[in-house]
C-alpha cells in the first residue's frame, strides 16, 4: 500500500488571480482555472515504489472488475508474492537501463477516484526485454566470480559511454534532480472491439530491446478481460500466439523438475499493415531512448493511436536538441496481427522531450491535445514546468495540425495555454510535471470522476522535485509523489 500523505505542503504558486482562461478550439472555447479549481495528492509512494503515466479507466459495467480500473508504470516486482513485494527494506534509484519495469493494474472505486488504489504488478521487465537473454533464458545457477564478472563488464562499459557523452551529461544534470530516469515507457489500455463481442481489452506498452547503438523503443502488445488474468503476444514458429505472461511453451509443459528453466518466450513486436514492428525512430545509449509514447482514443469504431518520436534526423544529435513529432496511426482492432497503418506526422520539430496526449473531449466532437510546456517568462512564476492543453476545432487529423502549441521559439517549450498547476514543487519554486496521464472511458475518450460532472478532464502527473515522504533526496523517481488536477472548459462568450 501507498502511504497517506504527511509532512510538507503540497501546495505551489497559483497561476495568479482569481481567475484565469485562454482560448482554443477553433477561438470558439476557453479554458479556465481558478485558485480553487480542484488539485491534490494522488499516490505518495515509499522509497522503493514509484507511479508513473497514470491512466484510469471507466469500464462499461459498475460492478466487478469496475467501475474504474488504473494502469501505470512502475518498478519491477521483487521478490515471490505479496509479502516480497510490499516489503521496502532500501531506498532505491532508477540507475541501470536494463532493470525495465513493471505495469501495475487495479480496481478503483468512484468514490476513491483521486486516491491510488491497492494494484498488482501484472507484467513487467523480464517479459519484455525483447532481444537478448532474459533471467528465464539463463541457467538457474550461475557461480559468484560469473556473477560478479558480469556486473564489472556491465560497469566498465557504463563508464565509457559516460566518459563518452560527459558534456551532453552536464547539460542533462542542469535539467534533472539526479542522472536516473524511468526506463520502462508507458502503458495504453483501451476495449477491444466490444460492439462485435470481442470481451477483452487491449493494453499496449513501450519497452526497450538492445540494438548495437544503444537501446530502442518497441511496442508490444498483452490482453485482459478480467484484469486478472493477462496474455501476452509471444513469437512463435510461425507468426505469433497469444501466452499467458510466465507461462512456458506448450513442449516445455511438464518436463520433469531439475532440469534448465524453458527459454521465455521474446513478446512479439506490434506490426503495421505491411508487416513492419512498430519501433521508435532512434536508437540510443542507456535512458535515452525515445519514442511511441502517447495514447489511444477509439472514434467512429476506429482506434487512433497518437505518440511523440525522436525526428529521424535527429538521430545523432545531442539528446536535448533532439527535435520530436507527434505521430497518428489507425487501426480497426488492435488485437489483431499486421493491423496499425504507417504513420502519418502530424506536427513536426516539437521541442525535445516533449510527451503529448491526444483523446476525444469529453462530451465534444474535438480532440484535446495535452502536452508538457513551461510558462512564458512573463507569466507568474516565471518559466517553470506545466502541462498545456489545447481543443481543435473537429475531429479531422488536420485540426491538430492547425495548432500553434508553443511560442517562437518553438525548442524553449513555451507555451501561453498553460493550465497553471498549482501543486508539487521543492521549497525553490521548481517543478516536473512528468509521466503526465488522465481519466478515460473504455475507448480512451476524456472522462472525470462522477464528483466531478462539469470539468473536462482528469489529470495526473509526477514530481521529480516534490518532497519524498521520508524527507529524503536519494532518488527524484522512486518515493516521489504523483498529484491530480481538473480543468473547466466552456463556450467562449459572445464577443462584441
Amino acid at each position: 500500500m501507498l502511504a497517506a500523505l504527511a509532512g510538507p505542503s503540497w501546495a505551489g504558486a497559483p497561476r495568479g488571480g482569481s481567475s484565469a482562461c485562454y482560448v482554443t478550439g477553433g477561438g470558439a472555447l476557453e479554458i479556465c482555472r481558478s485558485d480553487d479549481e480542484a488539485e491534490g495528492v494522488y499516490a505518495v509512494p515509499p522509497p522503493c515504489r514509484f507511479v508513473h503515466d497514470v491512466q484510469i479507466m471507466r469500464l462499461k459495467d459498475a460492478g466487478a472488475p469496475g467501475p474504474l480500473q488504473v494502469i501505470y508504470r512502475a518498478e519491477p516486482p521483487r521478490g515471490s508474492g505479496r509479502r516480497g513485494e510490499d516489503s521496502c527494506p532500501t531506498d532505491l534509484r532508477a540507475t541501470d537501463p536494463a532493470a525495465g519495469g513493471a505495469v501495475r493494474i487495479g480496481r478503483q472505486i468512484e468514490a476513491l477516484a483521486t486516491v491510488l488504489p491497492p494494484t498488482d504488478p501484472r507484467f513487467w521487465s523480464e517479459g519484455l526485454k525483447g532481444s537478448g537473454p532474459t533471467r528465464a533464458e539463463q541457467p538457474r545457477r550461475r557461480s559468484r566470480a560469473s556473477r560478479q564478472a558480469r556486473r564489472e563488464a556491465r560497469r566498465a562499459a557504463r563508464e565509457a559511454r559516460q566518459g563518452d557523452r560527459q558534456a551532453e551529461k552536464m547539460t542533462f544534470r542542469a535539467q534533472a534532480p539526479t542522472p536516473e530516469d524511468d526506463p520502462s515507457g508507458n502503458a495504453m489500455m483501451v476495449a477491444g472491439r466490444d460492439w462485435a463481442g470481442d470481451p477483452y481489452y487491449a493494453i499496449l506498452a513501450t519497452a526497450t530491446e538492445p540494438s548495437e547503438e544503444g537501446r530502442r523503443r518497441v511496442l508490444v502488445q498483452a490482453r485482459t478481460y478480467d484484469f486478472q488474468s493477462l496474455d501476452l503476444r509471444v513469437e512463435a514458429d510461425p507468426g505469433t500466439e497469444w501466452r499467458p505472461f510466465g507461462a512456458p511453451p506448450a513442449e516445455e509443459r511438464g518436463r520433469r523438475r531439475g532440469r534448465a528453466r524453458p527459454a521465455a518466450a521474446k513478446p512479439a513486436p506490434v506490426l503495421d499493415d505491411t508487416g513492419k514492428p512498430i519501433v521508435g525512430n532512434c536508437a540510443a545509449p542507456d535512458f535515452e531512448a525515445r519514442g511511441l509514447t502517447g495514447s489511444i482514443s477509439v472514434v467512429d469504431r476506429v482506434y487512433h493511436y497518437f505518440y511523440t518520436d525522436v525526428v529521424p534526423a535527429d538521430c545523432e544529435a545531442p539528446r536535448t536538441k533532439r527535435r520530436m513529432a507527434l505521430y497518428l496511426r489507425t487501426s480497426r482492432d488492435p488485437l489483431a496481427e499486421r493491423t496499425w497503418s504507417a504513420p502519418v506526422t502530424l506536427i513536426e520539430s516539437l521541442p525535445a522531450e516533449t510527451e503529448i496526449r491526444v483523446a476525444k473531449a469529453r462530451g465534444m466532437d474535438r480532440w484535446a491535445v495535452a502536452y508538457t510546456c513551461s510558462r512564458p517568462v512573463t507569466a507568474s512564476g516565471g518559466p517553470v514546468a506545466d502541462i498545456c492543453l489545447h481543443y481543435t476545432a473537429d475531429l479531422s487529423p488536420g485540426s491538430i495540425t492547425a495548432l500553434a502549441l508553443y511560442a517562437e521559439p518553438v525548442a524553449a517549450g513555451h507555451s501561453t495555454a498553460y493550465l497553471g498547476l498549482r501543486s508539487g514543487g521543492d521549497a525553490l519554486g521548481r517543478f516536473t510535471r512528468d509521466g503526465f496521464g488522465w481519466m478515460t472511458d473504455r475507448y480512451g475518450n476524456l472522462d472525470a470522476p462522477t464528483i466531478y460532472p462539469d470539468k473536462g478532464g482528469f489529470l495526473t502527473w509526477l514530481d521529480r522535485r516534490a518532497p519524498r515522504i521520508d524527507g529524503s533526496d536519494t532518488s527524484s523517481l522512486y518515493g516521489r509523489p504523483v498529484f491530480w488536477a481538473t480543468w473547466t472548459v466552456r463556450p467562449r462568450a459572445a464577443q462584441p
